[in-house]
């Protein structure tokens, strides 16, 4: 039986026809190796940002379903082409969107969650020696309604794919060679890992290191999916390998540091201190699918017997965050509620930090020698997080990427570096 290979291809990898015909030779060389392919992509190149420009130029408020009929043509396109440029070169090819294979989800439209991958007509076209091009990111709810799975779902896509098909491992192509330390653009001589395992790259996912989706990771991990992280210019490049980490040998404290700026602080001042306060506020978020990420809750104050509860969320949810709360920070009876856009949220990651003490103590050190002060802090087994003010994020990165010993003695290959998810 041969073995599956799941391949996807990002926005960069698919720009033009030209990046088309090299992806279409990347993906004959991997059939050619004696393995069934099978083959997702992303819209080519900006589509999807100029699909949503379209949108809010149409109407400033579009329909979340609206949004999902518009944003799930982008990757039609890129799919039938690239399904073209294989048929030219001789070779067996077909290509499918979300609905004539069933890839179901729950009825929730640009946020989408996977439930379902239907597998007889992929099975049955592989039988038939098709190399098979899926349109990521798109999906479908049981009742036929289109939805998608956020941006970056594409990566969601090729991976949820590869696990219901049992394939032999994930090669996740795009315009970086691999995982690096850190941003190669902010501290050219980072490093590529490579190796990094699932719960690592995880967090460097959530952290805001943009290679991977961090629901692909999730995926991954839970399906023991092997992941490998490849650019589609070097395709001699290994890249880096994402996997279990008790099958990796750690030799640092620290894998990488991240940057997210992409986060907005909110604090509600002055919530009576009482049970079910925190419980109120949370939970109307979470019916409008905002996540929330660092949490803080102040010390009530006796006199009033109030606190306050800081915490960040994303700035595409900033709008819908501001309408919810105006209602419930009355009904709260809290006093006012702030916004602060102006912070980067700093990172370190490691499997290696688990038991191994003086981390935190030293992360904290070097933010203070280069005068930066932390505002919020967040931690789990492997991760510490800072919030600092943004315009110090640079200096934070290079300070700790240092202090940590993560460069390398080569300066990194900057061309290219935005990755596409």
């Amino acid at each position: 039986m041969k073995k599956i290979i799941v391949q996807k291809f990002g926005g960069t990898s698919v720009a033009d026809t030209d990046k088309i015909k090299n992806v279409a030779r990347l993906v004959i060389r991997e059939k050619e190796l004696g393995n069934d392919v099978v083959v997702v992509v992303s819209a080519m190149g900006h589509t999807t940002d100029h699909l949503v420009k379209l949108a809010h130029d149409i109407n400033p408020n579009p329909s979340a379903r609206e949004l999902d009929m518009l944003m799930s043509t982008g990757e039609c396109v890129s799919m039938s082409l690239l399904t073209m440029a294989i048929q030219a070169c001789g070779y067996k090819a077909i290509s499918y969107n979300a609905a004539q294979i069933g890839i179901i989800t729950e009825n929730v439209h640009t946020k989408a969650r996977i439930i379902d991958i239907k597998t007889d007509k992929l099975r049955e076209s592989l039988d038939e020696g098709n190399i098979i091009i899926i349109a990521g990111f798109q999906s479908v709810t049981e009742d036929g309604e289109i939805t998608t799975l956020g941006r970056g779902g594409s990566d969601t896509s090729a991976v949820a794919i590869a696990s219901a098909l049992n394939a032999e491992r994930c090669d996740i192509y795009t315009d970086v060679e691999g995982v690096y330390t850190t941003d190669p653009r902010i501290v050219p001589n980072a490093s590529k890992l490579d190796e990094i395992s699932y719960e690592e790259m995880l967090e460097l996912a959530h952290a805001g290191a943009n290679v991977l989706h961090p629901r692909s990771v999730e995926t991954a991990k839970h399906s023991a999916v092997p992941l490998r992280v490849r650019s589609s210019f070097k395709c001699e490049d290994m890249g880096t390998l994402i996997l279990g980490v008790e099958k990796m040998e750690i030799n640092k404290p620290v894998a990488g540091v991240a940057v997210d700026l992409s986060q907005v602080r909110v604090v509600v001042c002055d919530i009576p201190d009482t049970p079910g306060e925190a419980a109120t506020l949370f939970s109307s978020l979470a019916k409008e699918n905002i996540s929330v990420d660092m949490i803080i809750q102040s010390y009530a104050r006796k006199v009033s017997n109030t606190n306050d509860i800081a915490f960040t969320i994303n700035k595409e949810d900033l709008d819908k965050t501001k309408s919810i709360l105006d209602v419930v920070v009355k009904d709260l009876g809290a006093k006012e509620v702030s916004f602060d856009e102006n912070i980067a949220k700093i990172s370190i990651i490691g499997a290696g930090m688990i038991d191994r003490p003086g981390i935190a103590s030293t992360m904290f050190r070097t933010l203070a020698e280069n005068n930066i002060n932390i505002r919020m802090i967040s931690t789990s087994e492997i991760k510490i997080s800072c919030l600092i003010d943004k315009e110090n994020s640079q200096n934070a990165i290079k300070s700790l990427h240092e202090v940590f010993n993560l460069g390398c003695d080569t300066i990194a290959d900057v061309k290219g570096t935005l990755p596409d998810v």
